[in-house]
C-alpha cells in the first residue's frame, strides 16, 4: 500500500500557519518518548553524561508544558 497522506499529515504543497511551538506541543508525548529512548541508548553505550543531557532537555520541555497548562 503506498504512503497516502492523511487529513492530519501536512504535505509540502499544503500551506500551514502552524508554528514550531504548535507542532511541538501537539506531539510533545512522542518527542519526550523519543528523547527518553535516546537517553536509554546512550546509557547502554556507557555515555551517562550524554544521557543526562538529553533527559534534561526532556525535563525542561515537560516542565514548560506543565507551566503552560497551568497558565503561568
Amino acid at each position: 500500500m503506498p504512503d497516502t497522506p492523511t487529513h492530519d499529515t501536512p504535505t509540502h504543497d499544503t500551506p500551514t500557519h502552524e508554528t514550531v511551538g504548535d507542532i511541538a506541543s501537539l506531539y510533545l508525548g512522542n518527542i519526550l518518548y523519543a528523547i527518553e529512548r535516546c537517553a536509554l541508548s546512550l546509557e547502554e553505550e556507557g555515555k551517562r553524561e550524554d544521557a543526562a543531557f538529553y533527559r534534561g532537555i526532556g525535563r525542561k520541555l515537560a516542565d514548560a508544558h506543565g507551566r503552560e497548562k497551568l497558565g503561568r
